[in-house]
C-alpha cells in the first residue's frame, strides 16, 4: 500500500515539473505573473 502511494506521488510530481518546464519553454511565465498580480490588486480593492 505504501509502495503505490509513493509511485502515485512520485509520478504526479514528475507531471507537474514536466507542465512547469513546458510552461517556462513557452515563455509563460510573464504572462501567469502579471495575471497573479491582476488578482492580487483586485483581492485587496487597490485595482
Amino acid at each position: 500500500m505504501v509502495f503505490k502511494k509513493t509511485a502515485a506521488q512520485m509520478f504526479f510530481l514528475l507531471i507537474g515539473m514536466a507542465m512547469l518546464i513546458f510552461g517556462i519553454w513557452r515563455e509563460e511565465a510573464q504572462t501567469v505573473f502579471s495575471k497573479a498580480i491582476r488578482l492580487c490588486m483586485e483581492c485587496v480593492g487597490i485595482g
